[in-house]
């Protein structure tokens, strides 16, 4: 299988069921420190040095969620910067919620920031 953050986002129409708590926990093996909640939506908290090294993460997931057409919940404090995911128009997951999610960690990664 192709590396989820190689992937791109396929956008949602509606109409499709989310995806089986089987299916999510297969695809959250690939990406280490989400957490799934309520089979609803994933969340996870980056931990960075100070606000601009999170405001700069947040503005490389928000460029990669223009690019994406996908566009997760961010919240940006002193030296955090936690994201959210789920697809809206069928108020779930979807796998392009885990492809989000990956490339979320590539972006983060890429910053190669210290862990806090």
């Amino acid at each position: 299988m192709t590396e989820l953050a190689e992937r791109a986002c396929v956008p949602c129409r509606g109409g499709v069921p989310p995806l089986t708590p089987e299916q999510v926990a297969g695809l959250l093996a690939d990406v280490p420190g989400w957490k799934v909640v309520e089979n609803h939506h994933l969340e996870k908290q980056y931990r960075l040095k100070d606000f601009a090294e999170g405001l700069e993460l947040v503005n490389r997931i928000g460029a990669i969620a223009e690019e994406q057409g996908h566009h997760p919940d961010l919240v940006l404090a002193w030296g955090r910067v936690e994201v959210r995911i789920w697809t809206h128009k069928i108020d779930g997951l979807t796998e392009s919620d885990f492809i989000l999610a990956a490339k979320c960690d590539r972006a983060y990664r890429s910053m190669d920031v210290a862990p806090v």
